[in-house]
């Protein structure tokens, strides 16, 4: 499969990359793919006097018959992209303008020494699951590739979380929150906060607590075919509900139910990029 149509997201912090970035433009074009560059990155370029001559900015909405979407910034960028394309599932790959780059893992460098292996299709991709998040408060907000989390608003005392998994009680959480990670985000808020990693196709997910009050509340890894309905209740009169890093405040007695998505995020992968390179180069596991 070549790529015919290629989409581009990417972050506002690119000063350093001005030349890639236009070099990598000018050679898809000269390559006749029909490129779309969300609005926010296209404006973004013309600020650092790129010329994107022949390509126009899409919609926030995500074009259509794309075959192939680069993010260029960080795993926060990634994120974000992955919000974007959707339930599109059309490939991702990133590419690390940002720090360690878990999700976006390849260089400038090795885009543009590879880019027509690229444009021939000729990749391989990995399949991640996300979560849904269900409640009839959470407008707007549904879907995650690394973590749902339930946190304490900043100066209230502690929540209570009462977790059940297909309606079975799991625990009352007394923490400070809760986080539920897939595989993806094992690597992130999850093990910040003392969760295990995991690898990244694992068929599960993983239940955290924020700086628990009871010592025999540890991390807990279930079942992503399970369904979670969390109750939280506590004495402020609020609490945050944040999905990869996008939150809202919502009232102390919500329920959250937390299921597998409908859908998958393709993540193109290079080589080198295997779970066991990953940690070692990325987290010293050595």
């Amino acid at each position: 499969m070549s790529i015919k149509k290629l989409a581009i997201y990417g972050s506002r912090r690119q000063q350093l990359h001005v030349d890639e970035i236009r070099r990598l433009l000018r050679l898809l074009v000269l390559d006749g793919v029909e490129v779309f560059i969300h609005p926010k990155f296209y404006t973004h370029l013309g600020e650092l006097g790129i010329n994107a001559s022949g390509i126009m900015p899409t919609r926030d909405e995500f074009p259509a018959d794309v075959d192939l979407v680069l993010s260029i910034g960080g795993d926060g960028t990634f994120l974000r992209t992955a919000a974007w394309v959707g339930e599109t599932s059309v490939p991702i790959l990133g590419i690390n303008t940002g720090h360690l780059g878990y999700l976006s893992a390849m260089s400038f460098d090795a885009l543009l020494t590879g880019l027509e292996d690229v444009l021939e299709g000729k990749f391989v991709t990995e399949s991640r699951t996300l979560l849904e998040v269900v409640s009839p408060r959470v407008k707007g907000l549904r879907y995650a590739l690394n973590e749902v989390a339930i946190a304490k608003e900043d100066t209230s005392s502690m929540i209570s979380a009462d977790t059940y998994i297909d309606s079975c009680q799991l625990a009352e959480y007394k923490a400070d929150g809760l986080i539920v990670a897939t595989p993806t985000g094992s690597t992130a808020y999850n093990l910040s906060v003392g969760g295990p990693i995991i690898q990244p196709t694992a068929p599960v997910w993983v239940i955290s607590p924020i700086a628990a009050h009871s010592l025999s509340l540890r991390p807990i890894v279930i079942s992503d075919d399970a369904e979670l309905k969390i109750q939280v209740s506590g004495r402020a009169n609020t609490f945050r509900l944040s999905l990869d890093g996008r939150s809202t405040t919502l009232p102390i007695d919500t329920c959250v139910t937390i299921k597998r998505a409908p859908y998958r995020v393709e993540i193109v992968q290079q080589p080198g990029s295997e779970f066991p390179e990953v940690l070692q180069h990325k987290l010293m596991f050595n």
